[in-house]
């Protein structure tokens, strides 16, 4: 008789503390790459735009890499763990640690270092929230990303697990230590041209033009993100296909480049919490919140905020879907 073996990502009730995914194929980051993201959200952050300025700044003769192109793909190599997910909640704490130019190799580890059940409802079928730690390093094992994030995946049956770890305890925020020891060192900041007034605390940026989100599924194939929820309507709790949680975020953020043009990068986020779906054809508008500006000797750091917003077509109204609080590196303006 034929041997059938099912494929499929593991069940919440599979899972214990200390399980650890590292087979996730390593990736070579390609000009490829970097185009199918510029095509997919139009991001004007200047460093992986312009060679030339990228070679004066990081030192580099290899284009520097969105961060947040580079983020997605830990995040997708991770999605083995998750494949079942309803939905991820929230990253915490994740820091920059090192650019990424074209022909760098990330690999990526995740290890469960939580398991919270939810209550059990009738008629509703049983979840549960995984703390998952992730760290992703190049080729040459240094590190790259150090971040949290949590997943809620269905139990295979109606069943009480006992699993009902603290996920309160998961660091909340990143240090101003741990953001300026993401700053590059080796960068030349002075080589970037300020073009815009230097922004201010206490100052939010309604960014008008609105986002229709169009090539989901896509951007999520690029980034190894396995997750059926956006491949498949019925993997869904909404009979519809899921938007990955991170194409939101980068449409924020291209928002984030035209209300301050000069950001140099990104680098660090204190948490960033997805708070409803989005969709396929979905309108996203963000308003940025500058909420604090640390000059330094050559550039400043910004502690920024993203609230985005989603319409559905034919739906009336919208709904907040994000909320993500980051620190940036931004140019220092001159008089």
């Amino acid at each position: 008789m034929q041997q059938r073996v099912a494929i499929g990502g593991p069940y919440f009730d599979d899972l214990k503390v200390g399980d650890v995914l590292d087979d996730a194929p390593a990736v070579t980051l390609t000009e490829a790459h970097a185009a199918v993201y510029q095509a997919a959200f139009g991001d004007r952050l200047r460093l992986p735009l312009d060679a030339t300025l990228s070679r004066a700044v990081t030192g580099s003769e290899r284009p520097l890499v969105h961060p947040l192109l580079v983020s997605h793909l830990s995040i997708g190599q991770t999605t083995t763990l998750s494949q079942r997910v309803r939905g991820n909640l929230f990253y915490r704490r994740l820091i920059m640690h090192k650019p990424v130019h074209v022909g760098d190799t990330l690999r990526t580890r995740s290890e469960v270092a939580g398991l919270t059940q939810n209550a059990l409802r009738s008629g509703r079928a049983a979840t549960g929230m995984v703390a998952l730690r992730t760290r992703t390093v190049d080729q040459n094992g240094d590190a790259v990303l150090d971040y949290w994030r949590c997943p809620m995946l269905p139990l295979r049956e109606q069943i009480e697990t006992g699993h009902a770890d603290d996920l309160d305890e998961i660091p909340g925020t990143v240090t101003e230590d741990d953001v300026r020891g993401a700053i590059p060192r080796s960068w030349n900041a002075d080589r970037f041209p300020a073009r815009s007034s230097a922004p201010r605390p206490n100052v939010t940026y309604v960014v008008e033009a609105r986002e229709t989100v169009t090539s989901a599924l896509e951007v999520a194939h690029l980034t190894l993100n396995i997750a059926s929820a956006h491949a498949d309507p019925a993997a869904s709790a909404y009979d519809r296909r899921l938007v990955y949680g991170g194409h939101t975020i980068s449409v924020a953020f291209a928002h984030a480049t035209r209300a301050l043009p000069d950001l140099i990068t990104i680098l660090a986020w204190h948490r960033c919490d997805h708070l409803a779906p989005v969709f396929e054809g979905d309108l996203l508008r963000t308003e940025i919140t500058v909420h604090d500006v640390q000059p330094l000797h050559e550039s400043s750091v910004l502690e920024l905020s993203a609230r985005t917003f989603a319409e559905t077509p034919g739906d009336p109204g919208e709904r907040s879907v994000l909320e993500w609080r980051f620190a940036a590196l931004h140019a220092a303006v001159t008089a």
